[in-house]
């Protein structure tokens, strides 16, 4: 099977029985970058240089079979929105300030200490705030599926790059759905976890970042490494060791939501709205009777 193809923990199987080297996982997964990306525009700030000698030193860790951790080896792209170091970040608009980031903000630094291949970052609309790829700095982001369709947003480029095989994990973040919808316009798995599960800088009320992959078990996996703790994020939750990776459990008794009507927003209650009134507003009458008096 093409490497591009394989999930991280198939990937993670196979470094440690020899049949396949990071090198060449990264090398397969550029190779259908170059073929597929003029098409479907999901990366940006493309570093392959940068990525091969992070493969190569993976390669060697698990000759030795010392790897770095879960996902040493295994290519991955962030969501732009999330620093990485030496890399700026546009938050998908031509008005943004291109200044590199001095660090990478926690997801990043867990990954790069876990050794994953970091060899892409990933598109969004203009600051989040569409369902869709949209950007005034990007080039419009199509489905893999079909490219007459969006991806969905805001994590656009993150969703359209796991469903074309860009690799096996990627990272987007979420407020209103940024990671849920992509996910679901792209027929991959994407996790919203917990207000401060994984740990953000900076940290901002609702946004969330989570793990978008093909398959649940590779974001299980991932969350063993993006939940892990970072003082920088005041909002962050307390570490808690949780076995991400347990899914041989019985469903019976869960509850499954499903959202059957996307897109239309909130229905209207057709009841008339008053406007409001600050606490103890004077009445009309009472404004009129301290106006005369305010200019007699």
């Amino acid at each position: 099977m093409n490497p591009a193809d394989l999930s991280a923990c198939a990937l993670r199987a196979a470094y440690a029985k020899g049949e396949i080297s990071p090198v060449e996982a990264l090398d397969a997964v550029i190779f259908r970058v170059e073929r597929l990306e003029p098409q479907i525009m999901a990366l940006w700030a493309i570093d392959v240089d940068g990525a091969r000698a992070t493969a190569r030193e993976s390669e060697a860790r698990w000759r030795r079979g010392a790897p770095l951790g879960p996902v040493d080896g295994v290519p991955l792209t962030i969501k732009e929105n999330i620093a990485t170091r030496g890399i700026a970040m546009p938050l998908g608009t031509a008005a943004s300030e291109m200044k590199p980031s001095a660090v990478d903000a926690p997801p990043a630094a867990r990954a790069r200490e876990s050794g994953a291949v970091i060899f892409a970052r990933t598109t969004m609309p203009d600051y989040g705030m569409l369902s869709s790829s949209k950007s005034s700095f990007h080039k419009l982001t199509r489905n893999p599926w079909d490219l007459t369709k969006t991806p969905g947003g805001s994590s656009a480029g993150a969703g359209a790059a796991a469903a074309a095989g860009y690799g096996p994990l990627h990272i987007g973040t979420d407020i209103g759905g940024s990671v849920r919808l992509p996910a679901g316009w792209c027929g991959v798995f994407a996790l919203k976890p917990s207000l401060g599960r994984i740990p953000l800088d900076p940290p901002f009320q609702g946004r969330v970042a989570g793990p978008m992959t093909r398959t649940v078990a590779d974001s299980a996996l991932f969350m063993d490494v993006l939940s892990l703790p970072d003082a920088r994020d005041h909002m962050s939750l307390p570490y808690e060791t949780i076995a991400w990776s347990a899914l041989d459990r019985d469903v019976k008794g869960l509850r499954i939501g499903l959202h059957s009507t996307p897109a239309r927003g909130f229905r209207s209650s057709r009841k008339s709205v008053r406007p409001w009134k600050p606490p103890h507003a004077p009445s009309r009458r009472q404004a009129r009777s301290s106006n005369r008096w305010r200019h007699s």
